[in-house]
């Protein structure tokens, strides 16, 4: 059973019956290529048994291509009035396929667990806002433990961000952060010319897999410490950058010996590994949250 995509005409007549316009401070574009859709739930690997997340579903275009192929759909939607159309939508495209979403007005940063309980989603697959796309993910992962995969579609140049490995010049606070979660891959490039309004980038499609932590033996808050005060300063060598972090740079270079690391290095040429073993080499330090 298949559902009947939108296509541009019906992504603008739906808008128009709606009283919708794309708004750049929720960061929406709405695709409206029923090849790009097909393409995104294609590259997820979504099985049978998956139950997909996806977060500013927009229009719901990419929630109808979602829909025959998992088992049930969570739709997490902060606009109120697309999330009160969403349901409406998919009977009318969908028809018995339907059944399998459940609707969420609510802001994607404070979803929980909780919210998304019954049945727990394994696999997040979504078109993420612009404004967001780092935050939402992360918040996701650290959230929902029951998340296996994913495929994302974010800006291109936040997309090479979250998969860069070390001594990349783009490799950051998203690529190590991202990394304690899953193992993050580049999954191909989006052009503009399928989104309304058309944007002024490129999109990327960024895929993951969960991992286990790269230690069990240090929090993850902790880590993140380390990880955020690297880069915080990234011009200047770890002894220095972490000097408050440490409290001084002769307890943050301690550390970083402890650790194996070169106190003279930078953090961008430490993999995730590395940041945990200086964030273990500093137990007594309580770190910010995540």
């Amino acid at each position: 059973m298949a559902a009947d995509l939108l296509g541009p005409a019906e992504i603008r007549d739906l808008a128009a019956r709606l009283g919708v316009a794309p708004t750049k401070r929720l960061g929406q574009n709405f695709v409206h290529d029923p090849n790009t859709v097909r393409r995104i739930v294609t590259a997820a690997g979504l099985t049978g048994d998956d139950v997909a997340l996806e977060v500013g579903p927009g229009l719901g275009s990419l929630t109808l291509a979602l829909l025959p192929a998992a088992a049930h759909v969570h739709a997490v939607e902060i606009d109120r009035t697309l999330a009160g159309a969403l349901s409406d939508t998919a009977a009318r495209h969908a028809g018995p396929l339907a059944a399998r979403l459940t609707v969420h007005h609510a802001d994607a940063l404070r979803i929980t667990a909780a919210d998304l309980a019954d049945p727990a989603p394994t696999a997040l697959v979504a078109n993420l806002p612009y404004n967001v796309a780092v935050p939402v993910v992360l918040h996701l992962l650290a959230e929902l433990p029951s998340l296996r995969h994913g495929l994302v579609m974010v800006q291109k140049e936040v997309a090479d961000r979250l998969v860069a490995g070390p001594g990349s010049k783009v490799y950051g606070v998203p690529s190590v952060k991202l990394a304690w979660y899953s193992h993050a891959r580049a999954a191909g490039k989006v052009p503009p010319n399928v989104f309304w309004p058309v944007p002024n980038v490129d999109s990327g499609l960024v895929a993951f897999t969960r991992r286990e932590p790269p230690r069990a033996d240090v929090p993850r808050a902790q880590v993140f410490s380390v990880v955020d005060a690297a880069f915080a300063q990234r011009r200047k060598t770890l002894r220095a950058a972490l000097a408050g972090w440490a409290g001084g740079a002769d307890r943050a270079g301690a550390a970083l010996v402890a650790a194996g690391v070169d106190p003279g290095a930078r953090g961008e040429s430490l993999t995730v590994e590395q940041f945990a073993a200086v964030a273990a080499s500093a137990p007594s330090r309580t770190p910010a949250a995540q």
